[in-house]
């Protein structure tokens, strides 16, 4: 498992699982000769999307950002789809740690779209329960609601048993949640409450872009992808919060790269340290 470390702050990254998804919805309007270059696509045209979330621990707590793809919520039909080579081991990961889901205090959620939050629940007895009983459960206002109440493009996304057994474990937010180093920003975009989640430890500073900037090859602020429900919002959120980035000499964490778990990048736009994944 892949680390970040920082003075008082520790990364680890889990198996939260992996999707492949069409790399022309990935990268929308970008025509494929040039996002190739930047991201590895195979024969179907698929990119290869990890679904893994990062804990994070400091002050004696654990934190988990986003919770993987989950087990046993996909149908054989869903998994072709989406191209799901493997479903998660978040349990199995934190086990490694000498943790268990119970130990998590905290589950911080961009957005609550399947392949984020398929992990916060699971069947059990023919029944859907909590996976961390114990955590209270961060997401926007704006994201909650759309989740409960999903439109006819959204509720392809948002699905009931992903929110209904941990209903009473979510504190929502409108504009920001602050709490210790972290700031959780609403930022719409991707969706209409999807966030952003910033980290400042001293001199150190992560930004963690979620689905506005799902991989490195998404850095270019124009490259977002065709299931953003508001493109140009998502634009101006990258322009905004990477210039930000830029100036504190910020980590990028992502959630869904398949080459990078985090980068810092310089003036140029290049990558100038990363944490490989392992492989």
């Amino acid at each position: 498992m892949e680390k970040l470390e920082l003075a008082n702050i520790k990364f680890t990254w889990l198996n939260g699982g992996v999707t492949n998804l069409d790399g022309g919805a990935m990268f929308g309007v970008v025509p494929k000769p040039l996002w190739s270059r930047k991201y590895e696509v195979n024969e179907k045209n698929q990119i290869e999307l990890r679904t893994d979330p990062i804990l994070i621990q400091t002050g004696g707590k654990n934190y988990l950002l986003e919770s993987g793809i989950g087990n046993g919520k996909l149908t054989e039909k869903q998994k072709r789809n989406f191209g799901v080579q493997e479903e998660s081991s978040v349990e199995q990961s934190l086990g490694k740690l000498g943790l268990d889901p119970g130990d998590i205090d905290y589950v911080i959620m961009t957005h609550m779209h399947y392949d984020h939050a398929c992990g916060l629940t699971k069947e059990v007895g023919g029944e859907f329960i909590s996976v961390f009983p114990n955590a209270a459960i961060i997401t926007s206002e704006v994201e909650w609601e759309e989740m409960k109440n999903p439109n006819i493009r959204s509720k392809a996304t948002y699905w009931r048993e992903n929110w209904e057994p941990i209903q009473s474990q979510v504190i929502t937010f409108k504009e920001e949640w602050n709490h210790g180093p972290f700031k959780m920003v609403h930022t719409g975009g991707h969706s209409n409450g999807h966030s952003i989640l910033i980290i400042e430890d001293g001199e150190d500073t992560v930004v963690h872009m979620a689905d506005l900037m799902a991989t490195h090859a998404h850095q270019n602020v124009l490259w977002v992808m065709a299931y953003d429900d508001y493109p140009m919002a998502s634009i101006g959120a990258k322009q905004k919060w990477m210039k930000f980035a830029a100036e504190r000499d910020a980590w990028f964490t992502f959630y869904h790269d398949a080459v990078y778990r985090a980068i810092k990048l310089d003036e140029e736009g290049s990558i100038k340290n990363s944490i490989p994944r392992e492989r």
